[in-house]
């Protein structure tokens, strides 16, 4: 029996094919066989307690000028799927959780999600990598612009990000002297009302980084 995928994603159109991981694992599951359907967030509903998609079919390529064909688009109860992957990227905002809570709605029903929506919702990609300190360069985590400063004052040459962000959105490195840090704290807290962490810039990165996904 034919495996039916469904993806929760942004849209097709949206994604750059050459590097989205999302794309690939389609790639793959069409290549053994799968049907594989694309799900955008404001699919997603709720109707008598049963959870239901708007969903595409798409046909996958490797081509970088033309990845996806679009075979049919219809709306479904989410049990009809064989499992649905999270792929969404950020920001995770309200929306985000909101998918989440629909989703596990879903999984507590028989669907297998992955990754489980209550992980993806608890374990923060920047926040979570604290729970291995041996992994991590030096770092503070605050709205307060007071204690990124002193910080910064430290180690002279860091790394500032947001918390909710992906793909370098937003990621500054501020280095000696640098007359943009007040602004950059500015921006990132948004005057003191968001959290934000800062790093120690490690050079090796310079080098490039090395990303394992785990399919099980």
């Amino acid at each position: 029996m034919t495996v039916k995928l469904g993806i929760v994603m942004d849209p097709l159109e949206s994604i750059k094919p050459r590097k989205d991981s999302t794309l690939a694992m389609m790639y793959a599951a069409q290549e053994r066989g799968w049907r594989v359907f694309e799900i955008q967030q404001q699919g997603l509903f709720v109707n008598n307690n049963e959870v239901l998609a708007r969903h595409r079919e798409v046909r996958v390529s490797l081509d970088e000028t033309a990845w996806f064909t679009t075979l049919n688009t219809t709306s479904t109860p989410l049990a009809d799927f064989d499992l649905v992957l999270l792929r969404k990227d950020p920001p995770f905002d309200m929306e985000y959780v909101y998918t989440t809570y629909l989703l596990e709605l879903a999984e507590k029903k028989g669907l297998l999600v992955l990754n489980r929506p209550s992980s993806v919702r608890d374990c923060n990609e920047k926040l979570y990598a604290l729970q291995f300190p041996d992994c991590c360069p030096p770092h503070a985590v605050s709205r307060d612009p007071q204690i990124l400063r002193d910080f910064y004052e430290e180690h002279q040459d860091v790394i500032f990000k947001p918390l909710d962000g992906m793909g370098g959105a937003s990621i500054f490195r501020v280095g000696p002297g640098d007359k943009n840090l007040g602004v950059i704290i500015e921006t990132l807290t948004g005057h003191g009302q968001r959290q934000a962490m800062v790093q120690r810039f490690i050079p090796e990165i310079e080098d490039g980084d090395t990303r394992i996904l785990l399919i099980n």
